[in-house]
């Protein structure tokens, strides 16, 4: 698809992205070091070294896998990015054919959401079930912000779960503990567990944690999915920039949904 890698190029989705290089190299230090913010709730099944996490990054993204190199400039190969999302609309188009039950979930209300929401419109038209468990329920209070407590609780929007601060704004989060809840409601209420997680960040750690079948986005300083897919956790992985202007993602949607259902574009 030259026209999709010449167009992320174009919107810098994938190329010469944004992200640092100190980012991914910092984040890929604290991912292989263990530290919890970086996990997004996935135990690693191994011992995963900087060399090694750098490795899956270039694999799988293309960023640099020197470890050595801390500084300057990185990129996310647009060629491995159409490829993850050729086999992301593949899964789609299965789920609905199959009229799965369907969990969608972003961290990013003011990017990826907009790929999200075409998603799960999408998969409705279809005849998916897009299940919306424990609105409203309480599942993180990180902290201070601003010189205030505030609490995060899981809402949804179009049929996509996100993470809201105390109802009045959409919040950016890695945290998986959202997902942990609304999986858990789930099975309280004696619901079944969705056929497929299509999400970012903790919801799609969490949701892999689960034993459920996921396919996610990330961006290249994200190595926690990109891992998981390495060990078989996640069945795709999408390198992608997860936090630019929202209507640049049309084109991504509408290629995930070439045959799924009724195009809502």
């Amino acid at each position: 698809m030259p026209d999709l890698v010449s167009y992320l190029r174009e919107a810098r989705l994938a190329g010469d992205v944004e992200t640092t290089r100190s980012s991914n190299h910092g984040n890929a230090i604290a991912f292989a070091e263990g530290h919890e913010g970086y996990l997004f709730g996935l135990i690693p099944l191994k011992s995963w070294s900087l060399p090694q996490v750098l490795a899956v990054m270039a694999e799988r993204v293309g960023i640099d896998p020197d470890p050595g190199r801390a500084t300057g400039t990185d990129m996310i190969d647009p060629d491995k990015t159409v490829r993850a999302l050729e086999r992301m609309r593949d899964r789609l188009r299965l789920a609905a054919q199959r009229r799965e039950r369907v969990l969608v979930a972003t961290g990013h209300p003011a990017g990826m959401i907009e790929v999200h929401l075409a998603i799960a419109a999408a998969l409705r038209a279809a005849g998916c079930e897009l299940p919306r468990p424990a609105p409203g329920a309480v599942f993180a209070s990180p902290g201070r912000y601003g010189g205030r407590e505030y609490q995060l609780a899981v809402r949804y929007v179009g049929g996509v779960a996100v993470a809201a601060e105390r109802g009045i704004a959409l919040w950016h989060t890695h945290s998986p503990d959202g997902m942990r809840i609304m999986l858990a409601e789930l099975e309280r209420q004696g619901e079944p567990l969705p056929d497929l997680v299509v999400a970012d960040h903790g919801f799609a750690g969490a949701a892999a944690a689960a034993g459920l079948d996921v396919v996610a986005f990330a961006d290249s300083n994200d190595p926690a999915l990109f891992v998981a897919e390495a060990e078989g956790r996640v069945s795709v992985t999408v390198p992608i920039d997860d936090n630019v202007q929202p209507h640049l993602y049309g084109p991504v949607s509408e290629f995930l949904l070439d045959g799924v259902g009724i195009s809502t574009l």
